[in-house]
C-alpha cells in the first residue's frame, strides 16, 4: 500500500456520493489508482459536531489524496468541521452546494444554497480562516429559477471573493421542487460549454468539470477546456476504469495489472473490517463491478449477493467467489476499459 502522502491534484477525481463512496469502496479504488482525488460521502456538520465525529471521519491512511465533503451553511460549524478536517488527516475540504434533496433543503444544505451566495461566501470564508486545507465548493450550474448565465456568475464571484479558488460544477441545473435526486442527475440537460465558459472567463480560478462523464476520451475532451475531471457512478459501477487513471492523466503506472490483483490486495483489509465486527455484505457491496464485463463476472456477483448477507459470513465467500471468475493475463488498463 502507499507508503507515503501523494501529492493531490484534481485532474482526475471520483465524485462524493451518498452510501456508495464510503471507506470500503475509497479502499479499492486506491489500489486501483494512486493518484485520482477521492472524497467522502457529504457529512452534515450537524451530525459532526452532535454525532459520533470519529465514526463519520474515519478513514485508512492508505486512502490518501482524500477530501471531506461537508453539508451545512452555519459559518461557525463549517468552520469547527473544517478544523476537524485538519485534524484527521484529510487533504481538502469541500462544500456541497450541489445535493437537491429535500432533506438537505430544509436545512438549508446542498443546491439550494445556489440561491443565497452570500450564505456561501460567508461559509467559504469562515471555513478558510479556520484550516489551512485548501477549501473548494462543489455546485450546480443553477438551481430552478435562478438558472441563467448571469446567476451562475455571480455565484462564481460573490465565493470567489470570499477567497474559493476551485470550483467543481456539474454541469446540470438542480431542479428543487418536482424531480427526484435520482432524476436530477439524468433529467436536466448537461450544458458542458457553460462550465467550459466559466474557465475561459475566469482563468485565474480552477474549473473541475463533473456529470455525465464516462470514458477517457470525453475526459481528455474536457481537459482541453477545463482543470479537471470528476467522475462519479461510472467510476462506481465500473471501479475497473480507475486502474488506467495514473498511466492516462498523470504518465505513471497503475499499482495493479489485474481485477484479480486488485482484489487480493484488499483482502487483508477485508478480514481486519470483519475483525471490527464489519458485516461481510456490507463490504462487498463496493465491489460488485470490479469484474464488470468480465467471463463469469455474473457469477463473482451472484455468489456473493446470494452469500455474503448470512450470518457469519467470511472472507470464504469472497474467494469463492473469485474462483468464479477467468484469471486473464494482465491487460493494459486502457484496453480493458475503453
Amino acid at each position: 500500500m502507499i507508503a507515503t502522502r501523494t501529492p493531490v491534484s484534481r485532474r482526475f477525481s471520483v465524485a462524493p456520493m451518498m452510501d456508495w463512496t464510503t471507506p470500503h469502496f475509497r479502499y479499492l479504488a486506491r489500489l486501483l489508482s494512486r493518484r485520482a482525488l477521492l472524497y467522502t460521502e457529504m457529512v452534515t456538520t450537524g451530525a459532526l459536531i452532535h454525532g459520533d465525529t470519529g465514526r463519520f471521519l474515519r478513514h485508512h491512511p492508505a486512502e490518501y489524496p482524500l477530501a471531506l465533503q461537508l453539508g451545512g451553511s452555519n459559518p461557525s460549524e463549517l468552520a469547527q468541521c473544517a478544523a476537524l478536517a485538519e485534524e484527521y488527516g484529510f487533504d481538502e475540504v469541500n462544500l456541497n452546494v450541489g445535493c437537491p434533496s429535500d432533506r438537505v433543503q430544509n436545512n438549508m444544505i446542498g443546491a439550494c444554497l445556489m440561491g443565497h451566495p452570500e450564505k456561501v461566501a460567508l461559509g467559504v470564508k469562515a471555513m478558510m480562516a479556520a484550516t489551512s486545507l485548501p477549501v473548494t465548493v462543489k455546485h450546480r450550474i443553477g438551481i430552478d429559477g435562478r438558472e441563467s448565465w448571469e446567476d451562475l456568475c455571480h455565484f462564481i464571484e460573490t465565493v470567489a471573493a470570499a477567497g474559493c479558488r476551485t470550483f467543481i460544477v456539474h454541469a446540470r441545473i438542480a431542479v428543487l421542487e418536482g424531480l427526484s435526486p435520482k432524476e436530477n442527475r439524468d433529467v436536466p440537460p448537461l450544458k458542458y460549454p457553460w462550465v467550459y465558459d466559466l474557465k475561459a472567463r475566469y482563468p485565474e480560478l480552477e474549473i473541475i468539470i463533473n456529470g455525465g462523464i464516462k470514458t477517457f476520451d470525453e475526459c481528455h475532451e474536457h481537459l482541453r477546456h477545463t482543470d479537471g475531471v470528476m467522475l462519479g457512478r461510472e467510476a462506481y459501477h465500473n471501479p475497473w476504469l480507475l486502474a488506467g487513471v495514473d498511466s492516462e492523466f498523470f504518465d505513471e503506472p497503475g499499482p495493479v495489472a489485474t481485477r484479480h490483483e486488485a482484489l487480493q490486495a484488499m483482502l487483508p483489509f477485508i478480514e481486519d473490517e470483519l475483525d471490527r465486527g464489519i458485516y461481510l455484505s456490507n463490504i462487498t457491496r463496493h465491489i460488485m463491478g470490479l469484474f464488470h464485463g468480465q467471463p463469469g463476472g455474473r457469477q463473482f456477483r451472484r455468489h456473493i449477493s446470494e452469500n455474503a448477507h448470512r450470518p457469519g459470513s467470511g472472507i470464504e465467500v469472497v474467494l469463492d467467489a473469485l474462483a468464479k471468475v477467468h484469471h486473464p493475463a494482465p491487460t493494459p488498463a486502457r484496453e480493458a476499459v475503453t
